[in-house]
């Protein structure tokens, strides 16, 4: 896990729908924070330094630093609300926790050297069933992301989270069962079939109106003939 990052706020004096707008108009956005035995605080995040962290994949994974007035937190991202036309972020909650809870988070996953990988090479593709995987694991030991190689792999083989390595004192919320993250599937022939289809389905119309056509032909002669 890399090092904390840090994220500064302000706290808010007053709360509720016209104080909120007003946040946002200032080029901040209103937040709470809540847990580890603390008071819940109303919050003013700068719009511009969330949107950054938000942004990236392991925004909801990622422990970081709040620092809000003479206050400093371990927090963990726990929702954003965004706004239903323009997706600008509204309302951001974080979770604060102490350094050694276990905590459950998900964890984005990644593939590794599909360069390497036989079944892709062959033409298959990666038909991914988690892009995300749940983890209870320490606050302060959360893995940024999962890294699944796909070397050596083929055409039929899956990924299971027993042969990910995880960190000393992670595990999968999931203990049940030994579940499919990826897996590598045989390429579709289905385009290629319709488009062979769309192709006879034009000959055959060509073909019924040069038919029509010269039925038309052989009327208009007999008219003539008579």
């Amino acid at each position: 896990m890399s090092d904390q990052a840090i994220i500064s706020a302000e706290l808010r004096g007053s709360s509720g729908t016209g104080a909120a707008r007003a946040t946002r108009r200032s080029g901040y956005i209103p937040g709470i924070v809540y847990g580890a035995d603390i008071e819940s605080l109303s919050i003013a995040v700068e719009r511009d330094a969330l949107g950054r962290e938000a942004h990236q994949a392991s925004f909801f994974a990622q422990l970081y630093k709040l620092k809000v007035g003479d206050k400093t937190l371990d927090v963990l991202a726990r929702d954003l609300q965004l706004h239903p036309v323009t997706d600008a972020i509204m309302h951001v909650d974080f979770l604060a926790v102490k350094a050694d809870a276990m905590i459950a988070v998900n964890v984005p996953v990644v593939f590794l050297n599909e360069e390497e990988c036989k079944g892709l090479i062959r033409g298959g593709v990666i038909n991914i069933v988690r892009h995300e995987v749940e983890l209870m694991c320490p606050a302060n030991a959360i893995p940024e992301q999962l890294e699944l190689d796909l070397a050596g792999l083929d055409i039929g083989d899956s990924i299971h989270i027993s042969s990910v390595d995880l960190p000393e004192g992670v595990t999968p919320t999931i203990d049940d069962r030994d579940f499919t993250i990826a897996t590598i599937a045989a390429p579709t022939v289905q385009d290629e079939v319709a488009e062979g289809e769309d192709e006879e389905g034009v000959e055959g119309e060509a073909a019924g109106d040069a038919g029509d056509a010269g039925e038309g032909d052989g009327e208009g002669d007999e008219d003539g003939d008579s």
